[in-house]
């Protein structure tokens, strides 16, 4: 021992000694990890329960951490489109209840009787739907409308007047299984 560690200023019996201790506190070591195994009560399943479920947890995490680092510009991507979709809905939905308030106010409100012909409804119709993508485009510089614009009102149109002639049909159904009984 002193010619490998030459800074220890051991005798021979001393290192001897050291050694024997060192053995005997192995062996006690071992035999206490030994009493501890036999006694020891079984690990609870709620413990395993839990370790399996934040395990789990943790796995999942990295995937989704790993899925990120892959995908994340396409998240964004994706993330960008829908909220741009629902901005056109959205948009869509102002639009026609502006053109049916302008609509209610110019062509539905006309006096019975009013000589009116289809070609001034149609006009008045135009009107009011150019007067409510106007306002949608308040703050918008422009002069012209867009295609799509007037396509998703046409659309909506067509949507509301489906919704309405399915409610008539569902009214009348029920005024006539209320007459027959």
């Amino acid at each position: 021992m002193n010619d490998d560690m030459p800074w220890v200023n051991l005798t021979q019996e001393e290192v001897e000694e050291l050694r024997n201790k060192k053995y005997e506190l192995t062996e006690y070591g071992r035999e206490q990890l030994r009493k501890l195994m036999r006694n020891q009560e079984p690990y609870p399943d709620a413990m395993f329960e839990e370790a399996e479920r934040r395990e789990a947890e943790r796995k999942a995490l990295d995937a989704l951490d790993e899925i990120y680092e892959k995908h994340g510009d396409a998240m964004l991507r994706l993330a960008e489109i829908e909220k741009d979709q629902w901005e056109r809905e959205e948009r869509s939905r102002t639009v026609l209840s502006r053109y049916n308030a302008f609509y209610n106010d110019e062509c539905a409100s006309l006096p019975h009787g009013t000589p009116i012909t289809p070609e001034h409804m149609q006009a008045m119709t135009l009107e009011c739907m150019l007067d409510a993508i106007r306002c949608e485009n308040l703050n918008d510089e422009f002069d012209v409308v867009s295609i799509d614009d007037i396509n998703a009102l046409i659309e909506a149109l067509h949507q509301q007047g489906n919704e309405y002639l399915e409610r008539v049909r569902q009214n009348n159904e029920r005024r006539i299984t209320e007459e027959s009984t």
